[in-house]
């Protein structure tokens, strides 16, 4: 029981004890006024009726207004809830919607990827054809002459080189032995240019190369 309630309980005993005490002058009949008339009736009595009446009033509003408040709240709380239920709702179509809007970007994104799978393996299969159609054999062909030809062209230079210096080690070996410095010899004198070099044909060099 909340405090409020307790002091109106003990108002409420206080008045009771009261006119419990007071009864007997509470209720001795007494001329009263009514300003156009005058009647015979107990004060306190007429007093004890007024404040009743007052009292039941008081409760009759507060009670009114008690239930007006439960009224109003319990009308606020079915509008929340509508509003609430509506917001739901509302969020749960834009899921859905969003949902639609992800799959369907899906879907386009898998189609793309498919069309470009396509496409590659089209280009590939196109590729494969153009090898395979292109006449390898027929270049090939083409290439093995050119190669022969530059092989039979570089046996025929070494066989002249090995001519050259076969020629060249048996005249060498068949010419006699000069001295190194004969007595009767006119030695070179400081200012003569020196003795030409040996010329090695171009198949020698060739072949010092190789």
């Amino acid at each position: 029981m909340s405090l409020r309630s307790l002091l109106l309980l003990l108002v409420g005993v206080c008045v009771v004890v009261f006119i419990g005490v007071n009864w007997t002058q509470m209720s001795q009949p007494t001329e009263l006024s009514l300003i156009f008339t005058s009647i015979h009736a107990p004060l306190g009595l007429v007093l004890l009726g007024i404040m009743v009446l007052l009292a039941v009033l008081f409760i009759s509003l507060m009670a009114y207004t008690q239930v007006s408040v439960l009224l109003e709240a319990h009308r606020h709380a079915k509008e929340l809830a509508a509003q609430r239920e509506l917001a739901e709702k509302a969020e749960v179509s834009r899921f859905t919607e969003l949902r639609a809007a992800l799959d369907a970007e899906a879907a386009k994104l898998a189609e793309a990827i498919r069309q470009q799978g396509q496409e590659l393996m089209a280009r590939v299969d196109r590729a494969e054809m153009g090898l395979r159609a292109r006449p390898v054999d027929e270049q090939i062909g083409r290439l093995a002459p050119a190669v022969e030809e530059q092989n039979r062209q570089l046996h025929a230079r070494l066989d002249r080189l090995e001519m050259g210096l076969g020629e060249r080690m048996s005249h060498l070996s068949s010419a006699p032995a000069a001295p190194a410095n004969p007595p009767g010899a006119a030695q070179a004198e400081p200012g003569a240019p020196a003795p030409a070099p040996l010329v090695v044909p171009d198949d020698l060099a060739l072949a010092e190369k190789l």
